[in-house]
């Protein structure tokens, strides 16, 4: 091989792993954060799980990629090891259909139908076509369409430079020389590990031994130990992913291994003695890109038969290399991450479950601000310990959010996905914030406890009106949230301005008594602290809804929205507003 076909070796390369990039990431984009909702609800079910786990890696076109994505569920305590195993088998099947797509590259004949199916014939059709959807659109869906065709148009270019390139090897001496060694199964097995584990893409390593065949220089004996060692290759990815985390996420790449490196022994061994017995046929035919296709599919297929009967004994069998610590005699107790940063590669799962822990998190917050406001009524200790406890969780919450969500931002998202980052962003911070107040209503409640304090019939119905709207505007906040619901979520304006009015109304009446003595200066202190941060919980009922509104029409701008609704002629808000004025008077 000349420099030049070097070269263009190196160039067709990189053009097949850019393209294998845009298809994977154009794929994700439309198949969006389905993907992991559908693995955690039926996965339970391991036949299920594999036909999941096939299709799964065919809408994203990587194995490795399903797999790091599952260290990181496992690793979040999102999902159990027992349920991976199955997705994993059919992730193995999965990344089979990659082999046939650059088998046809390798199609050449007069007859017009073979050509055609040639992406010789329609690649630069697809590439048009793609740049017209990726510029001409600006629907997400559109453009995910673009960049999954553009993105094959550029594989198939990559693998056609390939094929050009390795041509001359099968003409050169020295590459003959080397050829001998391809006989020997164990380096065969070897090259198809290193090389895979190289480049980080079983897709790539494949497409390579496909532009060799397709010139002719590789035979059946030789590409059936490559094919395994390229299968256990792929798993070095998942192994590097799993450095640093809990023992069962550590297992899950251990039985992506295990799979791999069991098959490989039982069908090598079985292809081998046969092979002793009666010479094969095929053995030193040579083989081309749909004979490497047709081997990578069997050879998972045939593992994935041999091992799914056995998919508890795998389980029991990474336990027990992977040991768990008992030496102090205890239950052994895994720990979870948070939320795992190996979930960034798959930027629409990681969004989803950053969602969940904000949707968790604002349960929180409301949970513990109905605690507090149980406490001014009737005080308890553990309540008041829990409250404190929350909101500890809370600030935590806030900062591993803050965190990942920082470094997702900068993940090649959709505007949908954008969106929901915007959303998420905007929130955690006024979650948070409830949570301070819920310690503040508690040191109010705990104030009031302490000192015997007794506020005037009055006084305790205005609190328990403000009490009832609050929990209103929180619960309809929180579900707004949850549900992302526009139109709930306008609701919450109108009753903030209502509570508003309420907290006003009732800080001019204690005045009153303080005057006509029917009220202490002590007592005064407390009700105005109560009210304080009962105005301050729905002022963040409100950025919170107002976050939700906003970004579902791809803008925020809280002032604008705020003017908006209170002008005089939004009968909308003036109708709610009034609604719940009377619901919530004095």
């Amino acid at each position: 091989m000349d420099i030049f076909s070097l070269f263009t070796l190196c160039g067709g390369l990189a053009f097949f792993l850019f393209g294998m990039s845009m298809l994977s990431n154009g794929l994700e984009k439309m198949a969006g954060g389905k993907l992991e909702s559908f693995l955690k609800k039926n996965t339970e079910n391991k036949l299920r799980g594999l036909l999941l786990g096939a299709a799964i890696t065919v809408a994203i076109q990587s194995s490795s990629s399903v797999t790091v994505m599952l260290v990181g569920l496992v690793n979040s305590g999102i999902m159990q090891l027992g349920q991976t195993i199955g997705v994993i088998m059919g992730s193995n099947i999965g990344t089979t259909v990659t082999a046939w797509l650059l088998a046809t590259a390798g199609l050449e004949s007069d007859n017009l139908f073979i050509r055609l199916i040639n992406p010789d014939s329609f690649a630069p059709l697809l590439s048009l076509m793609g740049i017209l959807f990726y510029a001409s659109f600006k629907s997400d869906k559109k453009k995910s369409i673009g960049t999954v065709l553009i993105g094959f148009s550029i594989l198939m270019t990559g693998m056609d430079m390939m094929k050009d390139s390795l041509a001359p090897l099968a003409l050169d001496p020295r590459f003959e020389k080397f050829l001998p060694l391809l006989n020997n199964p164990v380096i065969a097995v070897l090259i198809g590990v290193i090389v895979t584990a190289l480049l980080h893409s079983s897709a790539a390593s494949v497409g390579l031994l496909q532009a060799l065949a397709m010139n002719g220089i590789v035979t059946y004996s030789m590409a059936l130990p490559i094919v395994m060692g390229q299968n256990i290759g792929t798993c070095v990815t998942a192994l590097i992913s799993s450095i640093g985390v809990s023992k069962n996420a550590r297992r899950v790449s251990l039985i992506h291994l295990l799979f791999n490196v069991i098959g490989t022994i039982v069908f090598l061994s079985a292809y081998l003695i046969v092979d002793a017995a009666i010479v094969i046929p095929i053995s030193a035919v040579s083989i081309d890109g749909f004979g490497i296709a047709l081997t990578h599919s069997v050879f998972n297929v045939a593992t994935t038969i041999l091992l799914f009967p056995f998919i508890k004994q795998l389980e029991k069998f990474a336990n027990f290399i992977i040991k768990d610590d008992i030496s102090t005699g205890e239950e052994p107790q895994e720990v979870y991450t948070f939320i795992d940063d190996r979930l960034l590669s798959t930027p629409s799962v990681a969004i989803r479950e950053s969602n969940s822990k904000c949707k968790k998190m604002a349960g929180i917050a409301r949970d513990t601000i109905f605690m507090s406001l149980d406490l001014v009524d009737k005080y308890d200790k553990k309540t008041s310990a829990k409250i404190l406890e929350n909101e500890d969780l809370l600030d935590m919450y806030e900062d591993k959010l803050g965190t990942f969500l920082v470094k997702l931002s900068g993940k090649e998202l959709s505007a949908i996905d954008s969106q929901s980052i915007s959303r998420q962003l905007h929130t955690i911070g006024d979650f948070e914030r409830i949570g301070d107040h819920a310690v503040n209503i508690q040191q109010v409640a705990e104030e009031i406890h302490e000192k015997n304090l007794h506020f005037s019939q009055a006084a305790q119905k205005e609190i328990s009106i403000i009490k009832s709207a609050l929990t209103e505007v929180l619960g309809t906040t929180i579900e707004a949230y949850t549900k992302n619901n526009v139109s709930i979520a306008k609701k919450v304006e109108p009753l903030e301005e209502a509570i508003d009015h309420l907290i006003i109304e009732a800080k001019a009446n204690h005045i009153k008594r303080l005057k006509a003595g029917e009220c202490s200066i002590e007592l005064g202190f407390v009700l105005s602290d109560f009210l304080t941060n009962c105005e301050r919980v729905s002022d963040h009922c409100s950025n919170v809804a107002i976050a939700i509104i906003e970004t579902s029409q791809f803008s925020f701008d809280t002032h604008e929205y705020i003017n908006s609704v209170k002008r005089t002629e939004n009968a909308e808000f003036k109708n709610e507003y009034e609604m719940y004025k009377n619901k919530y008077s004095f």
